[in-house]
């Protein structure tokens, strides 16, 4: 079951300047953080992005947000699009514990600093100095490259590369069709102000299909919402020319909303609070 959040590239477009995008972009990924979002996806909208920042800053800003502060100077440097990342709120990713003498231990990202001869490498996982661990015969990773890493004790250092994502959420770059075609994107759902307000009725039904078959919900920018993004009618059955790449329900979080617009970041902290209820 996966929970993957769509955002577009014009997301910070309505910002007076590059603190303001960037500090939108942090209730973004608080959002996701705090409801357990597995993707958070940045989809093209071409029509919206008058690159002000930079290409692709709003999905720079979120992968450094996702990035685990004891990581971020090794994975990220000096960046023009990172300028005030100062102003992000810290997101606090709970870590993923493990139970029983095999899966024991919290789970940690890492960067691989080196790759041994002898099927070793180094990682940062951000103790306190880089850590040697084997590789496991079913993995196969390179140097610079992120991993997770279960750490079962600290002194000493007990840790063991494995194959699970790590806390917190993944940020890709794809097109919101590909996103809705994916074998795991469960209900489809497209927020938006022209959709079905959500009642409490509606939400028992909506409940038990996300808990059991994981959402993906689409989101608009303020001023550019989803229709003129897609350049589709509310409802409507398909994206474009692409038949396959419906929405299962478009849907209204913030019926008799009392502002004009509602933002972006609004619009997720009221979509997927109750939508992630079980």
């Amino acid at each position: 079951m996966t929970h993957s959040v769509l955002v577009p590239s014009s997301l910070t477009r309505e910002a007076e300047d590059k603190r303001e995008a960037t500090r939108k972009l942090g209730y973004v990924a608080r959002a996701a953080t705090v409801f357990r979002v597995d993707r958070l996806v940045v989809y093209p909208d071409r029509g919206g992005d008058d690159g002000r920042f930079g290409d692709g800053f709003v999905g720079t800003v979120l992968e450094y947000a996702a990035t685990p502060p004891y990581l971020r100077k090794e994975a990220w440097g000096k960046r023009d699009e990172l300028e005030y990342v100062g102003v992000l709120p810290p997101l606090r990713v709970r870590a993923q514990t493990g139970s029983g003498s095999d899966g024991s231990g919290s789970l940690r990202q890492g960067i691989v600093t080196e790759v041994g001869s002898d099927g070793r490498v180094r990682v940062n996982c951000g103790l306190q100095h880089p850590i040697s661990l084997p590789v496991p015969p079913s993995m196969a990773v390179s140097a610079g490259e992120r991993v997770t890493i279960r750490v079962s004790s600290r002194e000493p250092v007990r840790a063991k590369l494995v194959a699970e994502p790590p806390p917190g959420f993944a940020v890709e770059r794809a097109a919101i069709d590909n996103c809705l075609a994916r074998p795991d994107a469960g209900i489809r759902i497209a927020a938006s102000r022209h959709g079905e307000v959500l009642t409490v009725d509606r939400l028992g039904e909506l409940s038990e299909q996300t808990t059991d078959d994981g959402l993906t919900v689409a989101f608009g920018a303020p001023e550019r919402g989803l229709p003129e993004i897609l350049g589709c009618e509310p409802h409507a059955e398909t994206i474009g020319d692409e038949p396959n790449t419906r929405f299962d329900l478009w849907l209204n979080t913030v019926p008799n909303q009392g502002s004009e617009v509602v933002r972006t970041e609004e619009a997720l902290f009221a979509t997927l609070a109750p939508l992630t209820l079980e």
